[in-house]
């Protein structure tokens, strides 16, 4: 079946699987999972093992998942993590469709979630094919506004060549920046993880590899976050640390 969105809108089962109630459980379990890596344990077991205690759904334990961490490595980004002011006169090497795709999210009230390591992510997932849908352009021209405003010498946006549509998406980046006038450049590669971090520049990306490798970075939604205003539903699942006292209430979360 064609993918036929229009939106990157939140999933049917969102409002439930992330009600108020239930958020609690999900933060505690985001950090029972952290602090499970930082002891070494593999991604598979022990999702599966906080997954299983906590009782949760398939899309509540991709969301602990991406908003977990170890202590060394929620440490060791926020270390590296940048201010929008010290972007001027470098280059921002963006990961085009990791953060594109949140952007839409954000703006279409889907679901965006921030991790332990303050990072925002969605739960999109393109399946080796990307769909334009009514946000894309919106979320260029508030990303395109908004750089400009910080004044980066150059923005190198690196797109997954696989994936079916990228030359499209390609080719509407470079029209919007040509008319607008930002310096931006949009390059296709096998895969944009590794050329972001081998091109030293700072990064733009939620992508853990990413975020542990490149010598510093960025959280380009947060500039459509902050735009969209009051209307995103951002949810917090790395608040332990954050609002001590939050995620005290371990418990089964009950199907939605």
């Amino acid at each position: 079946m064609s993918d036929r969105r229009r939106h990157r809108g939140p999933h049917p089962a969102d409002q439930g699987l992330f009600a108020p109630e239930i958020l609690p459980v999900l933060c505690q379990a985001v950090a029972d999972l952290s602090w499970l890596f930082q002891r070494g344990y593999g991604q598979t077991a022990a999702l599966k093992l906080v997954g299983d205690r906590f009782g949760l759904r398939e899309r509540q334990r991709i969301a602990i998942l991406r908003c977990a961490c170890a202590d060394d490595a929620a440490a060791q980004r926020s270390a590296r993590r940048l201010d929008w002011g010290m972007l001027r006169g470098q280059t921002l090497a963006v990961d085009g469709f990791n953060c594109l795709i949140t952007c839409e999210a954000v703006l279409s009230g889907g679901l965006v979630l921030r991790g332990r390591d303050g990072c925002l992510r969605d739960l999109a997932s393109i399946h080796g094919s990307y769909r334009h849908v009514q946000e894309t352009q919106t979320a260029l021209r508030m990303l395109g506004e908004a750089l400009a405003e910080f004044g980066p010498a150059h923005v190198h946006w690196f797109l997954d060549r696989p994936v079916s549509n990228s030359g499209r998406l390609r080719g509407l980046i470079e029209e919007m920046a040509s008319l607008a006038g930002w310096p931006w450049q949009v390059e296709l590669v096998d895969s944009p993880d590794k050329a972001i971090v081998r091109s030293g520049w700072i990064a733009a990306s939620s992508d853990s590899w990413v975020l542990d490798r490149a010598p510093s970075w960025m959280c380009l939604p947060e500039i459509v976050v902050g735009r969209r205003g009051a209307g995103a539903w951002i949810v917090d699942l790395g608040a332990a640390e954050r609002d001590e006292g939050f995620c005290r209430s371990p418990g089964k979360v009950s199907g939605s």
